[in-house]
């Protein structure tokens, strides 16, 4: 019997094991949208994998001042991307969703036709990257808007052990949005593991405090393999130390070298969280196109995922 993606979430002595992926160009040829999909689930026929992440990329320059270092194209509407992946994969599929964009109305028959035309039934919703620019619907409005909805949604929210470690209040943000509707959460790529450790710590603490159970979070890790890529990841707001930097960069093999970082940095955040009582979760992406770091993403997924199993067994004997 094939067990659900929610019940899979609802058991804390497993993980869950998702990879995330972006949609092709909206230019792109619908027989070539095929071929991309069918070479993307060929090189996940090798993992055991719970879902893929379907990603809604938007133009973030207004957040940062700094040029992006790879140039933003449209891509193709997500759910689209997501509907094929999930038939194709007869796996379920997590959508991102950028609200900001539309006003209540125009996300609300957004929900409607999501479900309808592409039986969308994950969801991520993301507010504006900055406060810049005209804002139509704010992330909170749109989690209000859901719940009044009469369709019902598996929801999930986005964390960022970046903001923690600045603002000091994530851990009241997740609470906050799991009132509004979270059932899981998805992290920013983890190249520091100090942050995501004390976000952690301090997220366990507070649901302590008020006597409820944490949601599942879902840690994403993506690896490395040019000072362009480092470059890219810097820009999303991905907090890499200055060590780790120079140790990818400065390796004979630096795409290896960040299997490694990334390998030891989910050590690190286990040794520090698995008593803490979080069910986790495990995010792999390339966050580019080039080759080698996308089956560099299906070793790091392999190792990972070996690494968070033997951890749950052994925390469970």
């Amino acid at each position: 019997m094939r067990i659900s993606l929610e019940e899979k979430f609802a058991d804390p002595t497993r993980g869950v094991y998702f990879v995330g992926t972006t949609p092709p160009r909206d230019d792109t040829e619908p027989e070539k949208v095929q071929e991309i999909a069918d070479k993307l689930l060929a090189r996940l026929g090798q993992i055991d994998y719970d879902g893929l992440i379907v990603y809604d990329i938007q133009d973030e320059s207004s957040r940062i001042s700094k040029p992006r270092p790879f140039p933003y194209m449209q891509t193709l509407d997500p759910r689209v991307y997501s509907s094929l992946l999930r038939e194709k994969s007869v796996h379920r599929v997590i959508t991102y969703k950028s609200v900001a964009q539309r006003d209540r109305a125009d996300f609300e028959h957004w929900l409607e036709q999501s479900r309808e035309a592409f039986n969308i039934r994950d969801l991520v919703l993301v507010g504006s990257p900055s406060s810049e620019g005209e804002i139509r619907l704010s992330l909170a409005d749109a989690y209000r808007a859901l719940e009044q909805h009469p369709l019902n949604y598996h929801l999930g929210g986005v964390t960022i052990a970046e903001r923690h470690a600045s603002k000091g209040n994530e851990h009241l943000r997740l609470l906050d949005k799991t009132a509004q509707g979270c059932q899981f959460f998805i992290s920013q790529a983890v190249y520091n593991a100090q942050a995501t450790i004390d976000l952690l710590s301090s997220y366990a603490r507070e649901c302590r405090n008020r006597g409820i159970a944490p949601k599942r979070i879902i840690l994403t890790f993506t690896p490395c393999g040019s000072a362009k890529t480092l470059e890219f990841m810097e820009w999303l707001g991905i907090s890499v130390p200055e060590a780790t930097r120079w140790r990818i960069l400065d390796a004979k093999n630096p795409l290896a070298e960040s299997v490694r970082v990334c390998r030891s940095n989910l050590d690190q955040i286990l040794e520090a969280a698995m008593p803490l009582g979080i069910p986790l979760g495990l995010n792999i992406e390339s966050l580019t196109n080039r080759k080698d770091e996308i089956d560099a993403s299906i070793r790091l997924f392999k190792l990972l995922k070996a690494t968070l199993d033997l951890k749950l067994a052994e925390s469970h004997l």
